[in-house]
């Protein structure tokens, strides 16, 4: 395996902030000190540059196997190298969905030689159809780490409560898309002025807010963890601070454009800007802003959901989801970082820390021993999202057209450049 020198790097992780320079050998970082004399097989000169651990994107859609017309496990691999992450929660919405140990296996081995490190969530129920439970420890035995029917949420609260009390047994994180279906009755978009507006119908925040109140009154029966995927509503994080308060087992996430954009957007009757859930209000961004700030939210993902430009053409008939994982750095840094609202360490934290540290999982870091799993960035960089340069076989980026600050310029797996900015300019 070769050698990486990288020179006269700022290198920020949640305890180190410093200007030094880095040795990477067979894949653990040797040496962290300034005027570092090596034969290394590759040098980097970081000057003006930041060195941090790589990110974990705890919530993506990979769509293999079954819809690899819109991703595929190396695709979606490549988008996250770009996007500086090097592991990935891949979600159970496939076809066939992510029920049997013979599809995590598969998963797992396509992603074996990509760099990224790839988890597939296992399903809550068979077929994700909020029945019959899932057999949880066969899909451990797998590889899986986590379970979850995402895309939609376990109707049936009792099935909830019991996937809650075997995942305690088995070790497994329970991951809960927070939507009741009969509040949602066929909504495509946040419920309020825009959608009436528009004269379409809208999503009650009530759905996720009732089912986020269900799934932590149901882990705190049975002394179970839960995460909330993807909040989106001033009430779930006023309720998950209350419940994190009273000490219930609960983490959650959010994506950038929970805490960036409002259903104003959709005026323009552009389907890239429709997810589930949906973009919201102003009083909802400055809600998650403070939830993030004050640590009510553990991490920042992106809910990486590719979808065929032709599946995005029909506003109101087009499929939930956008893009994300190329931009979730840049949209970061440019909407809290360089506006004030949380430092480096904070970014480094919500994106790299976290998420590792829900899973059970190895959280790299910027000293000697660790495991290089390391991302480039220029923090100062302006560029603008063309989303015919991503990666991605999918261009539905809520972000098109938008310029950012911030971007990965190399990322590093396992002490391997799997992923190099210099390469493309050349």
């Amino acid at each position: 395996m070769s050698s990486i020198l990288i020179k006269n790097i700022r290198a920020v992780d949640t305890l180190i902030d410093q200007t030094t320079d880095v040795l990477i050998e067979d894949g653990k970082i040797t040496m962290v000190e300034n005027n570092i004399r090596s034969g290394a097989d590759e040098v980097i000169d970081g000057t003006d540059l930041v060195l941090m651990p790589s990110l974990f994107d705890m919530h993506v859609h990979l769509r293999d196997p079954g819809f690899t017309h819109k991703e595929d496990v190396i695709s979606g691999c490549a988008a996250a190298l770009a996007g500086g992450v090097t592991g990935v929660l891949a979600m159970p919405n496939t076809k066939p969905p992510c029920d049997d140990p013979e599809i995590i296996r598969y998963i797992r081995n396509k992603a074996e030689d990509t760099g990224v490190d790839v988890y597939p969530v296992g399903c809550i129920t068979g077929g994700m159809k909020g029945n019959g439970l899932c057999d949880y420890e066969a899909l451990k035995e797998a590889g899986c780490i986590c379970i979850s029917d995402d895309g939609r949420p376990v109707e049936n609260a009792e099935n909830m409560r019991k996937a809650l009390e075997l995942s305690n047994e088995n070790g497994l994180l329970v991951a809960s898309h927070c939507e009741d279906l009969s509040i949602i009755n066929g909504g495509i978009m946040n419920k309020g002025e825009t959608s009436a507006k528009l004269g379409v119908p809208g999503m009650d925040r009530a759905s996720e807010d009732y089912i986020t109140a269900r799934e932590m009154i149901l882990a705190s029966s049975v002394g179970a963890r839960i995460h909330i995927c993807h909040v989106s509503t001033e009430g779930s994080t006023a309720m998950i601070r209350f419940a994190k308060s009273r000490g219930v087992r609960v983490t959650c996430e959010t994506a950038p454009h929970y805490f960036m954009l409002t259903d104003k957007l959709l005026e323009k009757r552009d389907a890239d800007y429709r997810m589930n859930p949906p973009l919201r209000t102003p009083a909802d961004v400055k809600a998650i802003i403070e939830g993030i700030k004050d640590g009510t939210i553990d991490c920042i993902i992106t809910d990486h959901a590719p979808h065929a430009a032709e599946e995005k053409a029909v506003f109101e008939k087009a499929p939930n989801g956008v893009v994300g994982l190329e931009t979730s750095l840049a949209a970061t840094l440019t909407a809290l970082y360089h506006t004030g609202e949380i430092t480096l360490k904070k970014v480094i934290e919500l994106m790299c820390v976290n998420p590792r540290r829900i899973l059970g999982l190895e959280v790299p870091s910027i000293r000697v021993g660790s495991t290089a799993d390391l991302v480039v960035a220029d923090l100062d960089k302006k560029w603008t999202v063309e989303p015919e340069k991503l990666h991605s076989k999918s261009h539905n980026s809520v972000f098109k057209g938008m310029t950012l600050t911030g971007k990965p310029m190399i990322t590093i797996s396992k002490g391997i450049i799997r992923y190099d900015s210099r390469e493309e300019r050349k």
